[in-house]
């Protein structure tokens, strides 16, 4: 998963958002430093990785894209889903999308001081390029996909993914809405134990 469902399966206040997202940043960061609620956050943000990657229908669905981008089809997904969860939004949360996004970008720029310097550096480009919104058309999200593939330091055919999402777009989608619950499933009783 990324971003957008790592915010909204974590605990409603800045150390859990912070550590479910820290997950991509926690690299050279001193974790034994960290106060409880944000690591009990990275912990959350690992299940949940594990928890998708591992996943059947997570693993068949990355077969559809071809062997010369198999390699990424993780990363495609995992943004891919954030673009299914703004659709289908109001199928797992009241809240309206709209006012969620608000409230969570005001809660990032609340929670700068806990991040390290490359989570907030993200966050803020996240905020003020309202990644959300590209991340509801199509196009919007082959632009953020192709601009992964440009990180990536190495020679790769990640570029043009969204040519591999866009036919088979029906399938994609159906695999996120039996998932999705089944994870939020699991979130909640990885938080009891």
């Amino acid at each position: 998963m990324n971003y957008l469902a790592h915010t909204a399966l974590a605990q409603p206040n800045h150390f859990s958002l912070v550590g479910n997202l820290l997950g991509d940043f926690c690299k050279g960061t001193a974790l034994t430093t960290l106060p409880p609620p944000i690591l009990a956050g990275l912990k959350n943000h690992r299940a949940v990785d594990v928890f998708t990657d591992s996943h059947p229908s997570v693993r068949d669905a990355k077969k559809v894209f071809s062997p010369s981008r198999r390699r990424f089809a993780g990363i495609a997904l995992d943004v891919l889903f954030d673009h299914f969860l703004i659709c289908h939004w109001t199928l797992f949360y009241d809240q309206p999308f709209s006012e969620y996004k608000q409230q969570l970008y005001t809660n990032l720029a609340a929670a700068e001081h806990l991040m390290p310097a490359s989570m907030t550096l993200t966050m803020r480009s996240v905020r003020q390029h309202d990644w959300f919104l590209s991340y509801q058309q199509l196009t919007g999200l082959g632009h953020a996909l192709d601009r992964i593939a440009s990180s990536i330091r190495f020679n790769n055919q990640f570029a043009g993914i969204i040519e591999e999402i866009k036919p088979n777009y029906a399938l994609l989608e159906q695999v996120f809405l039996q998932f999705y619950p089944q994870l939020q499933q699991h979130v909640v009783v990885m938080a009891l134990e």
